[in-house]
């Protein structure tokens, strides 16, 4: 062995003692969540990543180059173990990290001295965790996304407590608060406030037990007092809504006849809910500086829940031929295949004619475009097919029924839960007479359905107006990729989309899911669907369409400029159309997108909240690309066509281009705006341009400019049916073979979900 052998040899011990040796100290040391300094022997060598081939997590104490410190293991350029990062404005976080987030057990604490000690995922507190504020209240409970979710025991400043369950921060569901003198309420919350059946208890033991609303008696109520008298009635804080009976006890000694409920409500206002602390900077808002030796010496910024570092997860190949469906044509999808992947081959070249490209090119409204469809009148080939579909809708809303209740059974969700009603031309018992031919009409699950429509506040007689009235559907001139055929409403609230059979199937699978989690999530993404249906015509043919009726996303009184199919892959993710055929009505996909969206905080909050609900809710579904469909309205356009950018200061304190400051907030201080505001809709933004440079046109993301636009955005999760079946699966096969299996849109659903997931997460951020 020549001496260079023998120092590679030795070094290679060296660095595995002091690994071994590195692990058992941080364990002692990170186990009782305390921290000590690193000795000089401890870190020799070890900022030399080319010395650490044993593949394991070393330890490093580093001061980044914004003044940041952190001490702790680390492999592969990020923070692997146990670690403390202290922030320069006082903020630290000692505990456990993976691939550079904050993931496990660990400590956060604030300059002001509030603490939190429990479990992190992927940056946000999430799971079981105290936390202790800086006027020593506390809470222990269960978290979820920095948000106190599940149950929970909160200890408030003044003495105050509440033990119950909690979402989104806010105490809802069951649970009890008690006051400092000694009065409780046991029972139901809704959004912080005492809300629906309960019981309210002074310290002197009267009591109040029955419905509540906004933290007040409202309904049907008793009190009762310690001698046994009660009073039973109608609850109201107006006088005249008031009406009830008191009954005095037998060992009373005289009737309380002149007590008045209303001194109820006086008692009541003094007994105020603690208000939710507020907290500065959340755990998963602090930013983290990393330098990269091996690539290069200028510093990574990313958020401390790591999304700009995210990898993508190959897919399993293991197991992309398995399914339940033998019958599929292997022939015909590959030739399917073999036809799609020839229309991708679209070279997207640099180009300096297209503001895409070129920043010195000013952004330009788009030309009007045409109301989209064409009018389904009389001699269309679908014109007996759109009457027997209004016929059907309205028999199926317009059909008596007794009361919806949103509790429903699990019978109501059952595949075999559908009725057939005959529709013959001279009409029945049940059906009227018309003049399209005879068909059957089938309501899949119509229990279900008329519940989603009184949860999602559809009127019935609005909604069999848009469809039903006199105004003809419109049908879109060419059908979506899938073969499904849409129609609109003329008033464009509502789309019809034919569906497969596979479709329908899927659906019905998931629609307990489905019906669960948009009651549970208020502001959920994912696309509204109002009914399922088919229509079977009768005749030689016996023809079925299945269709779909769902909520149009883009309509607005706004005029859409720009709309966007974001799913953040990149195989055949452009339009095929020029910049100057492109007009208001043209969809836009991944790789046309030349913007970053930006949201204001509380709202960027709840959106990314919301995108990991409902993207837990498709993955565990098992159902893969789906996009989301983003529509923007520009506030400002100029006498020539231009959007106008967001105006800047200059030097003198003026605002550019203008004598007086903008009002940024206009579209708040019109109440009657206030009420159409909600996440996806009608929300005011602005967006950021971006640049498309000649090494990165196949990039998702292009450069930031610092360009900026006020608008107005609409957004929602779109086509959410697709199952990863075998045809799905045998073209993520074929395109692997040619192409980035990373940049094609047919994955595995946790792959698609992950990778939805991280792409979203860079083109919208936080407006600062």
């Amino acid at each position: 062995m020549n001496k260079e052998q023998s120092g590679v040899l030795k070094a290679w011990e060296a660095t595995v003692r002091k690994t071994h040796a590195a692990k058992k100290r941080a364990n002692s040391i990170f186990g009782t969540i305390t921290m000590a300094n690193a000795t000089d022997d401890d870190l020799e060598n070890n900022n030399d990543k080319s010395d650490n081939i044993s593949g394991e997590p070393y330890l490093v104490e580093k001061i980044l180059p914004n003044g940041d410190y952190y001490t702790g293991q680390w492999y592969d350029n990020f923070p692997e173990g146990q670690g403390k990062y202290l922030w320069t404005d006082g903020c630290m976080y000692l505990g456990e990290w993976h691939r550079g987030k904050t993931m496990g057990k660990g400590r956060f604490s604030w300059p002001s001295g509030a603490t939190y000690e429990g479990e992190f995922k992927s940056g946000y507190i999430d799971g079981i965790g105290i936390y202790t504020g800086p006027s020593g209240d506390t809470y222990k409970g269960q978290w979820v996304m920095n948000f106190k979710h599940g149950h929970g025991i909160r200890f408030y400043p003044n003495g105050d407590w509440y033990d119950g369950e909690w979402r989104r921060g806010l105490q809802e569901g069951l649970g009890k608060y008690q006051w400092q003198n000694e009065n409780h309420y046991i029972g139901e919350w809704k959004n912080g406030m005492i809300c629906g059946t309960g019981t309210f208890v002074w310290s002197n033991e009267n009591k109040y037990d029955g419905q509540w609303e906004d933290g007040m008696p409202k309904g049907n109520g008793t009190y009762y007092w310690p001698d046994g008298s009660f009073y039973v009635g109608n609850w109201s804080k107006d006088p005249d809504e008031q009406n009830g009976t008191y009954y005095p006890s037998e060992s009373s000694q005289a009737a309380n006849l002149e007590w008045d409920p209303q001194t109820v409500y006086i008692e009541l206002a003094d007994c105020k809910i603690c208000p939710s602390e507020n907290v500065s900077i959340m755990p998963s808002q602090k930013v983290l500086a990393w330098y990269s030796a091996k690539t290069d010496d200028n510093p990574r910024r990313l958020s401390i829940d790591g999304r700009v570092s995210v990898g993508i997860e190959r897919p399993d190949k293991m197991h992309m031929w398995e399914s339940d469906d033998d019958s599929t044509d292997l022939t015909e999808v590959r030739r399917d295949l073999d036809s799609e992947l020839l229309c991708v081959q679209v070279q997207h070249q640099h180009d300096d004619t297209n503001p895409k490209f070129n920043l010195e090119l000013p952004l330009k409204v788009p030309k009007l475009g045409k109301k989209p469809g064409e009018t389904i009148s009389r001699g269309h080939k679908n014109y007996e097919l759109m009457l027997n579909l209004q016929l059907g809708i309205r028999h199926s809303v317009g059909r008596p029924a007794p009361a919806t209740s949103l509790d429903l059974k699990a019978a109501a969700f059952d595949p075999k839960e559908k009725i057939w009603t005959r529709f013959p031309t001279e009409g029945s018992k049940y059906t009227p007479p018309h003049q399209s031919c005879e068909f059957k009409w089938k309501d899949y699950c119509p229990v279900v359905f008329r519940a989603l429509r009184k949860l999602f506040k559809v009127d019935p007689a609005d909604y069999m107006i848009s469809i039903c009235g006199n105004g003809a559907l419109r049908e879109l001139s060419s059908p979506g990729k899938s073969g499904s055929f849409f129609y609109l409403t003329e008033d464009d609230r509502y789309m019809i989309k034919t569906m497969k059979k596979s479709e329908v199937k899927v659906f019905i699978r998931m629609l307990f899911a489905y019906y669960n989690h948009v009651r549970s999530f208020e502001n959920t993404l994912v696309i509204k669907y109002y009914g399922l249906h088919c229509v079977k015509l009768t005749g030689p043919i016996q023809r079925k369409v299945r269709f779909i009726i769902m909520g149009n996303l883009l309509r607005s009184e706004y005029t859409i400029h720009r709309r966007f199919d974001l799913k953040g892959s990149s195989l055949g993710r452009i339009t095929d159309k020029s910049e100057s055929e492109i007009d208001s009505t043209t969809i836009l996909k991944d790789l046309d997108l030349n913007f970053i969206f930006k949201l204001e905080k509380a709202w960027f909050e709840e959106f990314c909240w919301q995108i990991d609900r409902d993207c837990e809710f498709l993955e565990q579904e098992r159902t893969m690309d789906y996009s989301l469909l983003v529509g923007i309205h520009f506030k400002e356009i100029s006498a020539n066509g231009e959007f106008v950018p967001c105006r800047r200061r200059s030097s003198s304190g003026n605002y550019e281009n203008e004598s007086t400051p903008p009002d940024m907030e206009e579209h708040f201080l019109d109440p009657k705006r206030w009420g159409t505001i909600k996440l996806g809709a009608n929300m005011p933004a602005k967006v950021e341009r971006t640049i498309r440079k000649p090494k990165s046109v196949f990039h998702l993301v292009g450069e930031q400019t610092g360009e900026c636009y006020e608008v107005i955005m609409f957004f929602g999760i779109i086509d959410i049916l697709q199952d990863y079946d075998i045809t799905k699966r045998l073209e993520h096969a074929y395109k692997s073979i040619q192409y980035d299996p990373t940049s094609i849109s047919a994955v595995d659903p946790k792959q698609y979900s992950k990778r939805f997931r991280d792409f979203i997460f860079k083109v919208f951020c936080e407006d600062t």
